[in-house]
């Protein structure tokens, strides 16, 4: 016997009604809340996940706090560790701690080193020491290094000044020169200063500057402008340039401006053509 149509189109609507909660495990939605589970997110919601989904999360959870642990991070949760990982993550942080000693660059534990590893540590710290003092760094303590170490941090200091002074990129103390080392940062100071006004820089102090030399400023001021010009550059001073300067830069602009005007491509200024130019121009019907 058949149900009335009517009962079969409810039956059909109830049916078509369950279809997204069937197909729910698979949609995009889905997905996306087994990865937020999966990574700790707030926006997870387990209660949507199935046995399996449950599962997978239970491992990647416990993946992540075995990183945690492993990394030194507060959210490290020991009691979830195995025998295996505990006995693991020690060997780690013991291992760790060892290096952070030797090398000091995190923090140390002092007291959990073995007397070797002690002795080791203690040579490191001192050699890291002995480059401080060295190298000026602010952790040199010079009442831990000999007499002969002092000797050579006091030449590295020496060195350092002298480098500065003559590079000009850090604090000069002349007064920590000898006259010889003094007249030399002059010369070097006097060199640098031509430089950089042989260059046009912003540097340049022309009341250090010799008759001779500022002659060479001058000249190489003089070609950079001129290279400017023929560039078409917005740095072009046309006041500066000789006669026979500009008469060049004339000729050159006035073949520019014919061929421009010959080829009908470019900037053509008719009314700055020759004669001659012109003609020719006319003869090609241009």
């Amino acid at each position: 016997m058949k149900a009335p149509p009517a009962v079969r189109l409810l039956a059909l609507t109830a049916a078509a009604a369950l279809l997204p909660v069937v197909a729910g495990a698979s949609t995009p939605e889905s997905a996306d809340n087994l990865l937020a589970c999966k990574k700790g997110w707030t926006s997870c919601v387990l209660s949507r996940l199935s046995l399996t989904e449950k599962n997978e999360v239970a491992r990647a959870t416990h993946a992540r706090n075995v990183w945690d642990c492993t990394n030194g991070l507060s959210s490290c949760d020991r009691s979830s560790l195995s025998d295996a990982e505990k006995t693991r993550l020690a060997v780690v942080l013991y291992d760790r701690n060892v290096d952070n000693c030797t090398t000091g660059i995190s923090s140390c534990d002092h007291l959990g080193l073995t007397t070797s590893e002690a002795r080791t540590v203690a040579a490191a710290e001192r050699r890291r020491g002995v480059a401080d003092c060295r190298d000026g760094m602010g952790g040199c303590d010079p009442g831990l290094l000999t007499s002969a170490e002092r000797a050579q941090a006091a030449v590295a200091a020496r060195e350092r000044v002298l480098s500065a002074c003559r590079s000009g990129l850090g604090p000069c103390d002349a007064t920590a020169l000898s006259p010889a080392e003094r007249d030399a940062l002059q010369a070097a100071q006097r060199q640098r200063n031509l430089s950089e006004c042989t260059n046009g820089w912003d540097a340049c102090d022309r009341s250090l500057l010799s008759a001779g030399e500022t002659d060479l400023v001058d000249a190489s001021a003089h070609r950079r402008n001129l290279a400017s010009c023929r560039d078409g550059r917005e740095v072009c001073d046309y006041s500066t340039l000789s006669p026979s300067e500009t008469g060049a830069l004339a000729a050159t602009e006035s073949q520019r401006n014919y061929a421009a005007c010959l080829a009908g491509r470019g900037y053509c200024d008719r009314s700055q053509l020759t004669s001659g130019q012109a003609a020719a121009l006319a003869v090609k019907g241009r």
